[in-house]
Parts: structure tokens; sequence; C-alpha cells
């Protein structure tokens, strides 16, 4: 099948995987910008969004999205850095701009999946997943209830270590969605010169939108830490 074994196939799967979780960093950049100013109505969301077949099943498409994006990562950066060293992410030619971010996509890749990690360990093992579970009391969780992300939320952003390590990632993130979101509109046929210069521009927007809209939370609730 020439999607799994061509390397044009296996770039238009890494991008629209991509392209995917472009949309859900949106949507959950949105929800977690609702914490700030009701933390009942970020409740109400985690509430909608916890153990229910729904939820579940678009927790399950997501991560197999990001399970593709990864594994796809690896395959494509072994094989450009056989054929042509470190180059070649997705299109030979690289504006100015972005031409660090490109070449170190991987890198940047791997600080992104570190923070999920720490992302996944924090939220979602604690409110999800606990839900899963059987998990619905705050005793059992440690203190605050599965369904109670804006607790988790307070309590996590009010570290300061921790929150260097969000900021950390979210920059990683910038530099990764700046080169990624436009180099998959490319490698999909919005490849003129006219598109090209166009969806760099949106790609820079739709970033920065993403990124500082998290970043945001991570600042507000520190510093309302600092208040209390």
């Amino acid at each position: 099948m020439w999607l799994l074994n061509s390397s044009i196939g296996r770039k238009l799967i890494m991008s629209i995987s991509g392209l995917f979780l472009v949309f859900f960093l949106l949507f959950h950049m949105s929800m977690n910008i609702v914490a700030i100013f009701s933390g009942e109505a970020y409740n109400m969301i985690c509430e909608f969004l916890g153990a229910n077949w729904y939820a579940l099943a678009g927790t399950m498409v997501l991560a197999a999205g990001v399970v593709v994006h990864i594994v796809y990562a690896f395959i494509l950066t072994l094989k450009n850095q056989k054929a042509r060293g470190a180059e070649g992410y997705a299109c030979s030619e690289k504006p100015k701009e972005v031409e660090w971010a490109s070449q170190n996509m991987f890198v940047l890749g791997l600080v992104v999946i570190g923070g999920l990690l720490m992302h996944f360990a924090q939220f979602w093992y604690k409110m999800q997943f606990a839900e899963i579970m059987g998990v619905h009391d705050a005793v059992a969780n440690g203190g605050i209830s599965p369904v109670d992300g804006a607790a988790f939320i307070a309590y996590y952003f009010s570290q300061p270590v921790i929150c260097v390590l969000y900021l950390i990632w979210l920059t990683a993130l910038w530099f990764h969605l700046t080169h990624g979101f436009w180099s998959a509109l490319q490698t999909i046929g919005w490849s003129n010169k006219i598109w090209l210069d166009r969806i760099q521009c949106i790609s820079k927007i739709v970033s920065t939108v993403i990124c500082l809209g998290f970043a945001v939370v991570v600042i507000v609730f520190f510093c309302k830490s600092l208040c209390a």
C-alpha cells in the first residue's frame, strides 16, 4: 500500500495526523481558558468529558493520532538521516525564518513528548483514568476529586518548577508547530508560492494562539497562588 510504503504516503499520514492534533490543541486550549474565568464551568466540561463512552471513544482516537504521529516522525527522521543527514523534514527548501525549527524538529518533538507525558501523569491519569478505574472520591485520588479539574490546575500551577517546565514545553511546542503546521499543509497540496507565504503566516498565528493560550493559564494560576 503506497500510503505505508512510499515516502510521500508516509509524509501524508504524518501531515494528516499532525493537523488532527493541531485542531485538538485548539480545542484543549479553549477549554483551559475557561478555567481562568470560572472553575465551575471548567469542571462542568471536565465532568462532561469524563468516563463517558463518547469521551472514551474520543480519547482512543486522539491516542491513536498521537501514536501514529510519533511513530511516523521516528520513521521519517531515520529515513531522512540515512538518505541525506538531518535535513529534509517535509520539503527540501526551508525559509530562513523557520530554518532552525525545521532542522531541529526531532529534538523539539522529543521535548513535546516529554511535556505530554508530564501532562498525562498530572491531569489525565488523575482525572479520566481515575474515573475509568472507579475512583470517584477525593480521598482516593490524592485529595482532589477526578472531576475537579480546576483544583488540579490551581495545585500544579502554584508550583514554580512545574510552571517553568510547562513554559519550556510550550516554547518547544511553538517552534514545532510553526514549522509542522505549514509543512503539513504543503504536503497535502498547498505548495505554490502564493499559498506557501500565506500558510506560513497562518502557521505562526495558529501556533502563537495555541501556545500563548496555554501559557496564559499557567501564568494566571501561578499569580493567583501568590496572591492567595
